[in-house]
């Protein structure tokens, strides 16, 4: 089980924290404010009311057995900076940031984040995404402007396999896992054989450019 500490319990990081543990994550959820740790107790492992800022308080709940720390104090810097600092002299593994604005996100980095979260700037992305292509669900961009895609299946794919479609010649795309609607799961790694239906949602490996080719 992965321990996880999420510092800032406002709408990302309360969300968050929840989400990570219905995941399977034992998460620790930390804010000085008293009502969000008390709104978030219930939904997480274990709840603590203490300033981030101050190191001694930090590092008697945390420790560099924790696999990984989430900051979100975007809207202090000085909280976020301090608090990041703190963690990375507990010896946390892992640890991302949330960011106001570039010069926050450069300084986060120097004192030890390892990645830094804009997290309206990728709602914005997404749903940008989606309103541009309503049949694409959902995209993670990767490194070297690759993305993975969920989208539902063009028309065009509709009743023929994936040796017909040849979808990685013609478009340079990888299909790494189809999701049956009807049975809401996963086929993984779908062989040659495997047969693309109306309602299927297509989990596609691919640069940005070639993935909208292939959508149309």
């Amino acid at each position: 089980m992965r321990k996880i500490a999420v510092i800032g319990l406002g709408q990302f990081g309360s969300n968050l924290a929840a989400r990570l543990t219905a995941l399977g994550c034992q998460v620790l959820a930390i804010d000085q404010n008293e009502a969000r740790v008390s709104r978030i107790r219930n939904s997480v492992d274990r709840a603590v009311i203490l300033d981030a800022r101050d190191y001694e308080a930090l590092a008697s709940v945390l420790t560099k057995d924790f696999d990984s720390a989430i900051v979100s104090l975007g809207e202090s810097i000085e909280a976020s900076v301090l608090c990041t600092l703190h963690l990375k002299k507990i010896g946390v593994p892992s640890i991302r940031a949330k960011a106001i604005n570039e010069d926050h996100a450069e300084i986060l980095k120097a004192v030890g984040a390892d990645q830094v979260i804009f997290p309206e700037r990728e709602t914005a992305l997404r749903v940008a995404a989606q309103i541009l292509n309503p049949n694409l669900l959902d995209f993670v961009p990767l490194a070297e402007e690759y993305q993975v895609i969920e989208v539902m299946a063009p028309k065009a794919f509709h009743g023929h396999s994936l040796q017909e479609l040849d979808i990685r010649k013609r478009f340079n795309v990888l299909i790494i896992a189809v999701k049956r609607r009807e049975r809401d799961d996963f086929e993984f790694l779908p062989g040659p054989d495997f047969v693309i239906k109306p309602e299927d949602v297509l989990v596609a490996l691919g640069t940005k450019t070639d993935l909208e080719r292939m959508v149309g």
